[in-house]
């Protein structure tokens, strides 16, 4: 472990209250998870128990060892596993649960995690939107027996692309040391590519060429000229990417360093808009997060229900607010096919709503006016 790697570990084990020997560097944060995985010896014809309210690349780790993703639906509350529907999916061949803190927000962790105890299952904790938040005091990731997290543009704190894993189970660790043997280092291209991508992000992403830019690195991803989230193949098949096994460089571990000194700040921001936001959707009639959800919300977005969403996906770039549209699929960003992922959007009803309905306002503005205005202007389509 050279110098730079050992801070930024001692960096993320000081958020986690874990220790540097804890944490694996990734590429991605879904390569600690496929990681994970296999260091848990997921393997052909196992199952995995996931929420039907997800992104892609957590269902792929899962059928890239030849095992099988086994969903359940959610809890129109929380966007987490529904647990009266959990325990109904276990069977003899489940190997392992995760569950996730969907947004920021984490909710009925332990339950989960008893549950799988009962049944001698693992659990996994997708903490990909939940780094530096907690749950009942403690941090999320800690009540499973591994989590990980992500590093990508739009998480908690940005690497450009990254993740890594949290495991203090010391057989676990072992065997974890030994899969992450077979991990490719980052390139000399790669680092450029993630290096050049800092530098437009910084230096040229202002506010006056944010819209513009945008649709270019949307481009740019889409025909895989840059560093993007998901590659094409991972959301179009369930066949693993070439060089998908990759370890973190140096590159990102220097910015991991810079950008999470930052984070201390933006959490009681997010909290703090969020509150602003809850407000205004109260007052509306309209769903809204409920205030008793907020100790455990770190509120990395802030999802609300619209209908006709195109329509509001449109206004809000005519009025410069940047939406997510975090999940706009059951199995995000996936449109179709969905058989390839073993999903079948009739046997999870709340997830496929709420879905085709939910959009997700930016909790990290100094200056939430401007959001509420446009959430005025929009009134009518809000629900």
């Amino acid at each position: 472990m050279n110098d730079i790697e050992l801070k930024y570990k001692t960096e993320i084990a000081k958020y986690l209250k874990s220790t540097p020997d804890d944490i694996f560097l990734y590429w991605k944060g879904r390569v600690a998870l496929f990681a994970i995985l296999k260091a848990m010896d997921i393997q052909k014809d196992n199952e995995v128990i996931l929420p039907a309210f997800t992104c892609v690349v957590v269902p792929n780790a899962i059928k890239y060892l030849g095992a099988k993703p086994i969903y359940v639906d959610i809890d129109a509350t929380t966007y987490n596993f529904d647990l009266n529907q959990l325990r109904s999916k276990i069977t003899e061949r489940t190997k392992v649960i995760i569950c996730q803190n969907t947004f920021g927000l984490s909710s009925n962790v332990e339950k989960v995690v008893a549950i799988a105890k009962e049944n001698n299952i693992k659990t996994i904790e997708d903490c990909t939107h939940g780094f530096g938040g907690t749950y009942q005091g403690k941090p999320n990731g800690s009540y499973c027996d591994a989590a990980f997290y992500s590093t990508q543009w739009n998480k908690p704190y940005s690497t450009g692309v990254g993740g890594f894993a949290l495991v203090t189970d010391q057989n676990l660790k072992a065997k974890l040391e030994k899969v992450n043997a077979d991990l490719e280092p980052a390139t000399f291209k790669d680092k450029i590519s993630l290096s050049t991508l800092y530098f437009v992000r910084e230096k040229i992403l202002t506010d006056r060429r944010y819209w513009r830019m945008v649709k270019l690195y949307r481009w740019l991803s889409k025909h895989k000229l840059v560093q993007g989230s998901s590659s094409g193949t991972e959301i179009e098949s369930t066949e693993m990417p070439s060089h998908y096994f990759k370890g973190m460089s140096t590159t990102q571990m220097k910015k991991g360093i810079t950008n999470l000194a930052k984070l201390g700040e933006m959490i009681p921001l997010r909290k703090a808009n969020a509150a602003i936001y809850s407000e205004y959707l109260k007052s509306k009639g309209k769903t809204f997060v409920p205030t008793e959800q907020f100790q455990d919300h770190s509120f990395l977005k802030y999802p609300f229900l619209v209908k006709e969403r195109e329509t509001v996906m449109r206004i809000a770039e005519e009025n410069k607010i940047p939406l997510g549209e975090w999940f706009c699929s059951p199995i995000h960003p996936v449109m179709e096919h969905f058989d390839q992922w073993d999903f079948c959007e009739c046997e999870f009803p709340v997830a496929t709503k709420y879905s085709s309905e939910m959009l997700n306002l930016p909790t990290d503005v100094k200056d939430t006016a401007p959001v509420l205005a446009f959430l005025d202007k929009i009134d009518g389509f809000l629900l």
